[in-house]
């Protein structure tokens, strides 16, 4: 697996951390999702970018929840 590239999105957390490996992704409609695994701090987190209204946000990912937080990502955000 490929070293994840952050792209527009600038979170705190990917904006400190640059060994961030991007285990699945998924779009639909201009929204993109990640799945990103941290090597240094060995934590999960999902990335949402919308290129239509420019706005992203990251949810940190629990590993025995991360599954379910990449699928409903807007539920974690809440």
């Amino acid at each position: 697996m490929a070293p994840w590239s952050p792209g527009p999105m600038s979170g705190t957390f990917m904006s400190m951390d640059f060994t961030l490996t991007e285990l699945d992704h998924r779009s639909a409609d201009g929204i993109e999702i990640s799945l990103l695994w941290s090597r240094m701090t060995n934590q999960l987190m999902v990335a949402v970018a919308d290129s239509r209204s420019g706005e992203s946000f990251e949810v940190r990912a629990p590993a025995d929840k991360a599954l379910d937080v990449f699928r409903h990502p807007f539920a974690y955000a809440a």
